[in-house]
């Protein structure tokens, strides 16, 4: 218990050290061209070294923002904002998705076609079977790019047993319980286990949770890329490691919305009700616009 205790404190001391040397020395780790470097990249991204670098400074930041809530109010438009801009924008690959679905359907019944080539001058060409399978793309962008857009706007469904029938700062509490022991570890799960799940997709000798940076400097002698082409069918999307991606991708937003969650409910158990939805960037379509309106006037 006593070694845990220690344990902890000190990655959380060395994580300054570790923050300002990385930043001190990106050649060891952003120089691709340099095999080392590139492992080393692989492994601190999933490594106890840089959870301690975001956890410690997700603890100053809140330190910090505690004593001055405008910051955290700062902090707050600014990681809802991105979730918002980040979702509107990659929403449109469900409509995308139908055109080309549309599409398809439309070469092959009419024209019996093999191929479909999309573009102005050098046409992009594959055969029909691959653009079928990469409608999975689009479905894949929506999910992990809108989620937290989702989330902000109030669009995920909830199980509600209790929430409902408790007071104000009650749900405050409840939500900033839920941000810090629910939603931010299954995002670091997610993260460990997505990250080393798309190395494995794009370079060889395939690197290990379980290895020690130690090793993976020694594999890093027969390092070579090796990015995953290979479809569920023989003309089928060869882009899956891209699927990959946005499972990193998702891991983030989520983390760092589970913070941005975290401040707005402490702000608003802070400040009271008066603060319920402060700042909120949220859609409004059809009866609440009219709604709006009729508020304001």
């Amino acid at each position: 218990m006593v070694e845990g205790i220690i344990w902890f404190f000190q990655n959380i001391a060395l994580a300054f050290y570790n923050f300002f040397y990385a930043l001190t020395h990106p050649g060891l780790w952003l120089d691709w061209s340099d095999k080392e470097a590139l492992m080393r990249f692989i492994y601190y991204g999933g490594s106890i070294e840089f959870f301690f670098v975001v956890f410690t400074a997700f603890l100053v930041f809140t330190a910090v923002g505690m004593w001055k809530n405008r910051i955290l109010w700062g902090a707050v438009r600014v990681m809802e904002g991105f979730a918002n801009g980040l979702g509107r924008i990659f929403a449109w690959a469900g409509l995308l998705m139908v055109l080309q679905q549309i599409i398809i359907i439309f070469m092959q019944r009419v024209f019996a076609a093999s191929e479909i080539s999309i573009g102005l001058g050098k046409a992009l060409t594959f055969d029909v079977s691959w653009w079928a399978e990469e409608l999975k793309l689009y479905n894949a962008l929506v999910v992990t790019l809108c989620v937290t857009y989702t989330f902000v706007q109030g669009g995920h469904v909830r199980v509600d047993l209790i929430y409902s029938s408790v007071k104000f700062r009650t749900k405050r509490f409840i939500d900033m319980f839920g941000s810090l022991f629910f939603m931010m570890p299954v995002a670091v799960i997610t993260w460990m286990y997505g990250w080393y799940f798309l190395w494995r997709h794009l370079v060889v000798p395939n690197p290990s949770a379980s290895d020690t940076l130690e090793r993976l400097l020694q594999k890093s002698r027969a390092l070579r890329w090796n990015v995953e082409t290979i479809g569920f069918s023989p003309n089928g999307f060869n882009g899956y490691f891209l699927f990959k991606v946005l499972l990193v991708a998702y891991a983030a937003l989520v983390f760092i919305h589970a913070i941005a969650f975290f401040y707005r409910s402490y702000l608003e158990w802070k400040e009271g009700e008066v603060s319920e939805s402060k700042y909120l960037d949220k859609d409004l379509l059809g009866d609440e616009d009219a709604e709006l309106v009729a508020n304001i006037h």
